[in-house]
């Protein structure tokens, strides 16, 4: 008996050790690629060259909970001037990326009037009721943690401003 579980545990160290030299063998033959360096570093200049190579996407890059597409701000986190709207007309005024509690929103005036171009919820949260515009105000509601924040947002002086509050849901 003692003679059937030696040979169980030399059998078992001897598939462990052949697995892990397995492992590293495909490690090795597969290079820097899985271990190595993601990727060179850049300076600045070579970003922004980089950046003016690559086309424009011809559509837009993903789409929020609302299941519309988000304009390329909301993906960057920069204003984005001159995108076409994806409701099919075209942009007035700077998007600004506005970050509230309980997500984001991305908006544009022309004068007075807003529109909201995209929202995304933060993490926790779903969206809830949304008036879009365009309109005097844009409005949309984020749930989540046992609370609703209502956001409306409003043009003043030509750039979207938002204004929330919290309340309990």
């Amino acid at each position: 008996m003692r003679r059937r579980t030696g040979f169980a545990v030399a059998g078992w160290l001897l598939a462990a050790l052949a697995a892990t030299g397995t492992g590293l063998a495909a490690v090795q033959v597969i290079g820097a690629g899985l271990t190595g360096p993601a990727g060179e570093v850049r300076s600045p200049d070579e970003v922004a060259r980089a950046l003016a190579a690559t086309p424009a996407p011809s559509g837009p890059t993903s789409t929020p909970s609302s299941g519309r597409p988000a304009s390329p701000g909301a993906i960057t986190g920069r204003p984005v001037t001159g995108s076409p709207d994806p409701g099919g007309g075209s942009a007035h005024g700077p998007r600004q990326l506005l970050s509230i509690p309980g997500g984001t929103v991305v908006a544009e005036c022309d004068g007075r009037v807003v529109w909201l171009a995209s929202w995304t919820p933060a993490q926790g949260y779903r969206v809830g009721e949304v008036e879009r515009g365009p309109d005097d105000d844009a409005e949309v509601t984020f749930h989540g943690s046992g609370e609703r924040i209502e956001v409306e947002v409003e043009c003043v002086a030509g750039r979207p401003v938002p204004t929330w509050k919290k309340s309990k849901a």
